[in-house]
């Protein structure tokens, strides 16, 4: 499962050069912020959703929401974040758009991508941060009903108005291809899944085992482990 590791060290504080002109300085207090909101996250994310940062952009991440109840239960969607080059400036909206199909009323049925501006018409970087688009979009999978701002599908909006029954069906089947798709990683993904090997097997087996304690896991405690069945 993908966790959301900050493999992207925080900056104690943001390094100009003394003849930087006021655009750098900006840009690089906006660049900062960005990784003060994911350190954030690492404590503050929605359950069940996971975000991972791009290798080579700061402001592009890959992400995952594992769906445990309501009409989509079991579903696994994945998803891309990027932000603006001015992303804390006002009305510098994230983009989020799914690599997996989502049938429902605020995902644009041919693009995915999440309609974020319904939500949040006016984004103050004072009040709305990563967390807050990353709490929208876990919501949208736990509605019931939905209101005038879900408009980016409406055939969804419809069905989930007028034919509760289709709408059901369409739901089930976007989350069966979801599950269809999970080991499925676009080129460059962080956020990726593999099938499970005989190794995988193994080591699950052996910590069930010698583990009596799941809060002692740690890397050095797993090698010991493996180190020591190696030459049983």
């Amino acid at each position: 499962m993908p966790s959301t590791p900050a493999s992207k060290s925080t900056p104690s504080k943001v390094a100009m050069s003394p003849i930087a002109s006021e655009e750098e300085r900006e840009q690089a207090l906006r660049d900062y912020k960005v990784t003060i909101e994911y350190k954030h996250l690492k404590q503050h994310a929605p359950s069940g959703v996971y975000l991972v940062p791009s290798l080579h952009d700061l402001r592009h991440f890959y992400g995952v929401i594992f769906v445990r109840r309501g009409p989509f239960t079991n579903g696994i969607f994945k998803f891309q974040i990027r932000l603006p080059q001015k992303y804390n400036d006002v009305n510098q909206w994230p983009q989020i758009v799914f690599d997996s199909y989502v049938f429902n009323p605020h995902v644009h049925p041919t693009t995915g991508e999440l309609d974020v501006k319904s939500a949040y018409p006016r984004w103050d970087p004072h009040r709305h941060y990563l967390v807050t688009v990353l709490t929208f979009l876990k919501k949208i999978f736990y509605l019931k009903s939905f209101g005038d701002d879900a408009a980016a599908n409406p055939e969804a909006k419809a069905l989930s108005k007028d034919d509760a029954e289709l709408y059901r069906k369409k739901v089930e089947s976007c989350v069966r291809e979801s599950q269809k798709s999970v080991f499925v990683n676009d080129p460059g993904c962080t956020a990726r899944f593999t099938e499970e090997e005989l190794s995988h097997q193994v080591l699950r087996d052996l910590l069930k085992r010698q583990l009596k304690d799941s809060t002692q896991v740690n890397k050095q405690v797993v090698l010991n482990m493996i180190d020591k069945a190696s030459k049983v």
